[in-house]
C-alpha cells in the first residue's frame, strides 16, 4: 500500500517528578535534603530516511508517543532522560501543523450544557518544515523537562523542605504529513500515454505496464544514467485527467508529486490510439497544470512524442510542430525503444547536475512551490 499524506498525533513524553528525601546514615547527623530532580521526558524526531519511500508505517500507527522520563530519587539521584523517539520519514516530505480535530459526542450521552456555536471553518494547515535532504532531522515535539528535588527548596530558613515540583508535560499536537517526489523531471500525460513503459526504457525502473488505464496508482522514480558519472532522477506520476486541477481523479494527489520538479516532460500518444488528438492533449495538460499553480507552468518544458511506431502518428507529429513551432518535440517509441539515445541527450543538456551533487543542492536551486490542497 502506498500513502502519501496523512495525519497523525504526536505526544512527547513528559518529565519526571522530583523527589523528596532526606539523607539518614549512620554517623552522619542532619544530614539534611537530598531528593534527586526528574528526567527529562523523550522527544519526537522526524528524520528524512532515504530507504523510506511512503508514509505507510504511520498509516497503522498513527499516534505517536515518546516514553516519560522517568521519577527523582534519593540521594540526589537524578532519574533517567527516555530516549527520543525517531520516526522514519522519506525524503521529500513537508510537515504541516493542523489544529485539532473537534471533540467526538457521544449521541446516547445526556446534554448537560448548551453547545458551543460553530467557530467558521477549521483553520488553516501551517507548514512547519521540510524535509528535502537524507538524514535531514525536525524536532517534531520537544520533551517535558523533569521536575525538582527538594534540596533544591532548602535554605537556612527551611532546613527540612518537603516542596518538589512535577514534570513538565511534552509537547504534543495534531499534524499533516505530506509526500512530495523529489526528482529533476516528471513525466505527465494522460493515462497509457506510455510513460511508465518509457520511464522502464530509459532507467532501471520496473513500472507496472498494462494494456489498459490507470495502472500507475502511486509515482514511480527511476535513475537515468547519463554517462561521466552523472545520473538524473525521473518519476512517472499517475494519469491526468480533465479537471485534474479541481482534485477531479485524485488530481491533487498526483499533481503534487511534480512541484519539485526542474524540468517537465509531457508525454503524448502522438497516434491518437485511445482516441483523443494529440493536439488537444498537449493544451490540457498545459491549462491543468496552470489552473493547478502558475509557478509550475512557468517551468522548462518538452515533449515526448510517443508511440511513433503506430500509423498516424508522423502525420500528427507534423501537425503538432506546425501548432506548437517554439515548442521542442522528440519522437520516441517506447515499445521499440526507438528515440532512446535522443531522449538521454535531452535529459542531458536540459539539466545541468555536476558529479556527486546531492538531491538537496537540486532542490534548492529550483522555486519551492507550496501547494495548498
Amino acid at each position: 500500500m502506498f500513502v502519501d499524506r496523512i495525519k497523525v498525533f504526536a505526544q512527547a513524553g513528559d518529565g519526571g517528578r522530583g523527589c523528596v528525601s532526606f539523607r539518614r546514615e549512620k554517623f552522619v547527623p542532619r544530614g539534611g535534603p537530598d531528593g534527586g530532580d526528574g528526567g527529562r521526558g523523550g522527544d519526537i524526531i522526524l528524520r528524512a530516511d532515504t530507504h523510506t519511500d511512503n508514509l505507510a508505517n504511520m498509516f497503522y500507527e498513527p499516534i505517536i508517543k515518546a516514553k516519560s522520563g522517568s521519577h527523582g530519587q534519593g540521594k540526589q539521584m537524578h532519574g533517567r532522560g527516555a530516549a527520543a523517539r525517531v520516526v522514519k520519514v522519506p525524503v521529500g516530505t513537508v510537515v504541516y501543523s493542523v489544529p485539532a480535530p473537534p471533540p467526538r459526542v457521544d449521541e446516547f450521552a445526556e446534554v448537560t450544557e448548551t453547545p458551543l456555536p460553530p467557530t467558521g471553518g477549521e483553520a488553516p494547515a501551517e507548514e512547519i518544515a521540510d524535509l528535502i535532504s537524507e538524514n535531514q532531522e525536525f524536532l517534531l515535539c520537544h520533551g517535558g523537562q523533569g521536575g525538582k528535588g527538594n534540596v533544591h527548596f532548602k535554605s537556612s530558613k527551611n532546613r527540612a523542605p518537603v516542596q518538589y515540583t512535577d514534570g513538565e508535560e511534552g509537547e504534543r499536537g495534531h499534524f499533516l504529513l505530506e509526500l512530495r517526489t523529489i526528482a529533476d523531471a516528471g513525466l505527465i500525460g494522460y493515462p497509457n500515454a506510455g510513460k511508465s513503459t518509457l520511464l522502464g526504457k530509459i532507467s532501471a525502473a520496473h513500472p507496472k505496464v498494462a494494456a489498459y488505464p490507470f495502472t500507475t496508482l502511486h509515482p514511480s522514480v527511476g535513475i537515468v544514467e547519463l554517462g561521466g558519472y552523472r545520473r538524473v532522477r525521473v518519476a512517472d506520476i499517475p494519469g491526468l485527467v480533465e479537471g485534474a486541477h479541481r482534485n477531479v481523479g485524485l488530481g491533487h494527489d498526483f499533481l503534487r508529486h511534480i512541484a519539485r520538479c526542474r524540468l517537465f516532460l509531457f508525454v503524448l500518444d502522438t497516434a491518437g490510439s485511445e482516441g483523443r488528438h494529440p493536439i488537444e492533449d498537449l493544451s490540457s495538460l498545459r491549462r491543468e497544470i496552470d489552473l493547478y499553480d502558475s509557478r509550475l507552468s512557468a517551468r522548462p518544458w518538452t515533449v515526448v512524442a510517443n508511440k511513433m511506431d503506430l500509423p498516424g502518428a508522423e502525420e500528427n507529429l507534423i501537425a503538432l510542430r506546425q501548432r506548437f513551432p517554439s515548442v521542442s518535440f522528440t519522437p520516441f517509441s517506447a515499445q521499440t525503444g526507438a528515440g532512446l539515445t535522443e531522449l538521454t541527450a535531452l535529459l542531458s543538456d536540459s539539466i545541468d547536475e555536476s558529479p556527486g551533487q546531492k538531491v538537496a543542492e537540486l532542490i534548492a536551486q529550483a522555486e519551492h512551490a507550496t501547494v495548498s490542497n
